[in-house]
């Protein structure tokens, strides 16, 4: 039987990883998990994890042979996510471009800087009926987020969400916004019995910008040596049911519904 879940990067349980961890926790999920300043090791994946969880966490401590490990481990079903951040996708220190992992993903990496820092609206639009997406108010109630690692979605994908970037202006009180740009946030792929997926924001600030509030309700939650964290229930409902699909857990495992 697979250990759950291998959570790596997001800096330290005591800062942005505690987002993610606690929504795992609170969804009754157990991880192992890696600082973004600790390389991976081969003890690190002698036992196959479910799912492998990379977000903000440098390709440079990871070895190419490791790289392949991993890729294996999923190719004989594990899951993989990549999160979007700073040192996700290729970002400032990421580097992942031209990689084992990077060429596993269901987008293309840029070889330059690929991050999108906003100061002005960025609106996550759903595409489809999915699961990670369900029972959630994407038309009624659109979450925005503040950054996003930009890529290109690859052929015979299923690109879930985008982001829609507007710039704003204000005149006489009422404000009017220009659509800018759209790309890819949220893109899935089956590949076999695996599931590999990308989200290119950030579950954690700066870049998760409102969406980490998004509800009317609050969630409060603890993962173990972690820092407690307070989030808006629809937040909570999208991360859990974007893990337990990718990772293939039961929804009825967690608390989410």
């Amino acid at each position: 039987m697979l250990k759950q879940i291998f959570f790596l990067g997001d800096t330290s349980l005591q800062t942005a990883a505690s987002y993610l961890a606690g929504c795992l926790h609170h969804s009754g999920w157990t991880f192992d998990y890696l600082p973004s300043d600790q390389p991976l090791t081969e003890l690190h994946l002698a036992e196959p994890h479910q799912l492998y969880i990379i977000s903000d966490y440098p390709a440079e401590n990871i070895s190419v042979d490791l790289q392949k490990r991993l890729v294996e481990n999923v190719t004989n079903g594990s899951n993989l996510l990549m999160i979007g951040g700073w040192e996700s996708f290729h970002g400032m220190g990421g580097n992942w471009d031209g990689t084992p992992i990077a060429n596993f993903l269901p987008v293309e990496v840029a070889s330059e800087d690929d991050r999108r820092n906003c100061d002005s609206p960025v609106f996550l639009k759903a595409h489809g009926d999915h699961p990670i997406l369900s029972n959630l108010p994407w038309n009624d109630r659109t979450p925005l987020i503040g950054g996003y690692n930009r890529v290109i979605a690859k052929r015979g994908v299923q690109t879930l969400l985008t982001a829609e970037r507007y710039t704003a202006v204000s005149s006489n009180g009422d404000y009017k916004l220009s659509h800018e740009s759209s790309d890819p946030l949220l893109v899935v792929e089956e590949n076999g019995s695996s599931r590999i997926a990308t989200l290119l924001t950030d579950l954690a600030p700066h870049w998760v910008g409102p969406l980490v509030d998004w509800g009317d309700d609050r969630i409060a939650a603890q993962a173990p040596n972690a820092e407690g964290i307070e989030v808006g229930n629809l937040y909570y409902q999208f991360v859990s049911q974007l893990i337990s699909w990718i990772g293939q857990f039961p929804l009825e495992s967690s608390n989410s519904v």
